[in-house]
């Protein structure tokens, strides 16, 4: 209910207008011609019209906080057809000020009790081999499943201020940022959606940011002057964990064109990757399908073919 008191009290607010101007209207018609029907006949038709006015706002009352996504990352390659300031669709800021739990819903909250969606599924995957086809047919364990539903929650909600947090940061990663300035405000905006609180939910560790031959987990100390420039190659990673369950994910930043191709290899290799994981597959297999996608990859750099290597 206290979600929707702000919205009360703007009703009730519009109600005490609305009196008042039909009031007025009542009266200058009565001192114009003395009639009391007209005059009557004036105020219905007015507050008819404000009571639709009304409605209509209540009814749109939290979609009118909602905007249009129309910003562009600077990176290459990062998905195209997709903004950076998606969330505004969903209500948020820009930038990003609002605590995620605040636009979306978990399945604790009644719909009828909140008019806020549920925390978005993302992309779900079929489980590989065959051997695992029951774990969909079968209704016992599809209902031991939703029993998992509040876990569920937490790691969307953990996914969707991960995807927020990152959004608005590749909207800022540039040529020309320092990168101890580029981490310290991707964190504050993390820690900001997640709403901090100890061990509950926070950060899940340092922002990585790898330039070229450093192949991961580099993070900027205090007085580290490190700009990103235009010829790099930056592999950014960070977390957000609640309850201790750490949602990951990782993506990597170039401005010149002459890296497409890497950037594309490094994005088939991660899609096999995914669609190879699931239960009782070896890891060995799932490692094997990355490095054969990784690896039928070539680069041509300053003239110069060379093959993409896994690492």
């Amino acid at each position: 209910m206290t979600e929707e008191d702000p919205k009360m009290a703007a009703a009730d607010d519009e109600d005490i207008v609305d009196d008042n101007g039909d009031d007025e209207d009542e009266g200058v018609a009565a001192d114009d011609d003395g009639s009391a029907p007209a005059a009557a006949a004036k105020k219905k038709k007015k507050k008819k019209k404000k009571k639709k006015s009304a409605a209509s706002s209540s009814g749109g009352g939290q979609a009118a906080n909602k905007g249009t996504p129309s910003q562009k990352a600077q990176g290459r390659m990062l998905n195209e057809g997709s903004f950076t300031d998606y969330y505004v669709a969903h209500g948020q800021t820009e930038p990003p000020s609002i605590p995620v739990v605040n636009l979306f819903r978990n399945s604790e909250k009644s719909s009828s009790s909140s008019t806020l969606p549920p925390f978005p599924q993302g992309e779900i995957q079929p489980h590989p081999l065959e051997s695992n086809a029951h774990r969909i047919s079968s209704e016992e364990l599809r209902h031991n499943e939703r029993l998992e539903a509040n876990l569920y929650d937490k790691l969307r909600h953990a996914s969707e201020v991960h995807r927020q947090v990152r959004h608005y940061a590749q909207s800022f990663i540039k040529p020309g940022i320092k990168l101890v300035d580029m981490c310290e405000r991707l964190e504050e905006c993390n820690r900001k959606l997640v709403q901090e609180h100890g061990l509950e939910r926070g950060i899940g560790f340092p922002t990585g940011c790898s330039i070229n031959h450093v192949a991961a987990h580099y993070t900027p100390n205090v007085g580290d002057d490190t700009v990103l420039q235009y010829d790099d190659v930056m592999k950014v990673d960070f977390g957000t964990q609640i309850d201790g369950r750490i949602i990951d994910c990782a993506w990597t930043v170039a401005f010149n064109p002459k890296y497409d191709l890497l950037l594309e290899a490094v994005k088939e290799a991660t899609n096999a990757g995914i669609k190879a994981a699931g239960i009782d597959v070896r890891l060995c297999d799932v490692g094997e399908s990355v490095e054969e996608v990784m690896e039928s990859y070539e680069v041509e750099l300053d003239g110069k073919t060379y093959p993409v290597k896994v690492r």
